[in-house]
């Protein structure tokens, strides 16, 4: 029993950010810091169960052998009917390690949940389907990008259903609640390229709603912000590409003329386009504009009602229209 209670009382004592643990290769890179610490409280609640469990079969499987009906026979004997002390061993000792468990687990809680002060926020909008990051400095991107070795907080938001962020190599998991703003924090240790996915369903292409993060050396990533911010000095068709990117319009809308939720923004401009209403229109630069700011207007045919986000209005400056509209008509027509 003293090697059980010495097992669990490391535990109380593990630093706050362990080392990497990962004995059976069941987790992603190890790649914030403290994902570690996750690992390591699995693979102790993980090791403690295995170790009840194989106790219990045997047990079990001793007992069906040692009383079986040929041994004993059929005349009831005395037996012992009561053990004080085994009583104690078998409600002491697992309390012990669920205290341990519970402990622990929630001092890891606790730092999660406490977000430092010089922490460097990035507002994540989630929306069917597709994420926006937006930078201090205003930049949008569809794609996360963040400093190594620096505190970062994600402000987590949605204008439709829920949504949950999940960042596997950081370990960290939260959902995105319509109407309120969530938070989380990571300190990414080393440069790199994760995934990033969506893990509440959320309609029909919540499968494809993922995205990456990169992690930059810290003065890189100022460098990278600064040179992805500057979208003024493009051609307006490429400043409008990296829009369609950055706010989501890649996940509903493609640019060769396929099919997808959205009306294809390839081969259209200057062609009659059938509405929902039986009536036409001329896909020029005022309905592009008009369906991008309010989508619900003037539907076209075959698209169900309010697929598209109505908060475009709000997201998008009229530059970024304007870069939007130079994207389609660069697409030509059919």
């Amino acid at each position: 029993m003293m090697p059980l209670l010495a097992s669990a009382l490391a535990v109380l004592q593990q630093p706050q950010s362990a080392p990497p643990y990962d004995p059976l290769g069941m987790f992603p890179p190890n790649a914030s810091h403290n994902a570690g610490t996750s690992d390591w409280v699995f693979y102790f609640i993980f090791w403690t169960c295995l170790v009840v469990l194989i106790g219990v079969c045997v047990a079990t499987l001793w007992f069906a052998f040692r009383y079986r009906r040929s041994k004993v026979g059929l005349i009831p004997q005395d037996s012992p009917h009561h053990s004080t002390t085994l009583e104690i061993v078998w409600s002491v000792v697992p309390t012990f390690f669920l205290v341990a468990m519970f402990w622990y687990g929630f001092k890891d809680y606790e730092d999660r949940r406490e977000i430092p002060n010089d922490a460097y926020e990035i507002h994540v909008n989630a929306a069917k389907w597709s994420w926006t990051f937006t930078y201090p400095n205003g930049y949008q991107s569809q794609h996360l990008t963040v400093p190594a070795d620096r505190n970062v907080r994600l402000r987590l938001s949605s204008p439709d259903v829920l949504h949950s962020v999940f960042i596997p190599a950081f370990r960290v998991k939260l959902d995105v609640v319509p109407g309120r703003y969530n938070w989380l924090w990571f300190r990414a240790i080393e440069p790199g390229v994760f995934p990033l996915y969506c893990t509440e369903y959320c309609g029909q292409q919540h499968s494809q709603m993922d995205a990456r993060v990169t992690v930059m050396p810290d003065a890189e990533f100022d460098a990278w912000l600064a040179k992805e911010s500057d979208w003024g000095a493009l051609p307006p068709e490429v400043a409008g590409l990296k829009t369609y990117g950055a706010n989501g319009c890649v996940a509903c809308h493609t640019l060769d003329g396929s099919a997808a939720t959205g009306p294809t923004f390839g081969g259209m401009f200057g062609t009659q386009k059938q509405l929902a209403d039986g009536s036409t229109v001329t896909y020029d630069e005022n309905y592009i504009r008009e369906s991008i700011l309010t989508p619900n207007v003037k539907l076209a045919a075959g698209f169900a009602p309010n697929l598209m986000p109505s908060n475009f209005a709000q997201a998008l400056s009229d530059q970024k229209v304007d870069w939007l509209i130079a994207l389609i008509k660069s697409k030509g027509a059919q």
